[in-house]
């Protein structure tokens, strides 16, 4: 019952989120263009986030902007000079392969835009920040999934986002591993049962002809 409960919960969630955001895109539609910015960085909530967008909010003529802020590293004044280089070399190589994932993504749906490297080390306020002065519609984040009981608590950086945007923030929730089990079983119980009805189906059709 509770997991049925929380289910309902999340699908209405999703789903007004996806009415607010689809009015406000209506709204804007012939007095500007609709710009779309997501915060996307080498884990597996960004890659779900802009999938997620592109399976339910794209449309052709948006434009969007791939945001990336490399993580920082502290006491770097206590390192050696050549840990640094390594360090920088590091992140250098881990930022050019996010760059190169997204923007294939990008491609391969047909979607137009660009992939802004953020430095600093504040991501949220500086997504914030680029959202503005890029002038964007609304920013797409992701979030890791939680515990029933903590499950709209947020990550810092989308916590900042959502609490300091002056533009809409759609918070793109990455299924728990539990969730994706069930609906996979959820999905093969279908399956067997539309196969199984298909002969009886059949029998039923070739009794008439009879």
């Amino acid at each position: 019952m509770v997991d049925s409960m929380f289910s309902v919960i999340h699908e209405q969630t999703v789903w007004s989120l996806k009415s607010s955001v689809m009015r406000m895109v209506t709204n804007t539609m012939g007095q500007q263009e609709i710009v779309v910015l997501i915060a996307v960085d080498g884990g597996e909530d960004s890659e779900y986030a802009f999938h997620w967008y592109v399976n339910h909010f794209h449309k052709a003529e948006n434009r969007l902007i791939l945001v990336h802020c490399p993580e920082t590293y502290a006491n770097v004044t206590m390192m050696s000079p050549g840990r640094v280089q390594e360090l920088i070399k590091e992140c250098e190589t881990k930022v050019k392969s996010i760059q190169d994932k997204f923007l294939e993504k990008m491609k391969s749906h047909g979607i137009q835009g660009e992939f802004i490297r953020l430095n600093g080390d504040k991501p949220g306020y500086q997504i914030v920040e680029c959202a503005v002065n890029k002038k964007a519609t609304f920013i797409v984040t992701g979030t890791r999934g939680q515990s029933k009981v903590r499950r709209t608590i947020m990550g810092s950086v989308s916590d900042y986002i959502v609490h300091h945007s002056p533009i809409p923030v759609l918070v793109c929730r990455h299924k728990l591993p539990s969730e994706i089990e069930k609906e996979e079983k959820e999905r093969l119980k279908k399956e067997v049962k539309e196969k199984s009805a298909a002969p009886a189906s059949k029998e039923k059709k070739e009794d008439k002809k009879h």
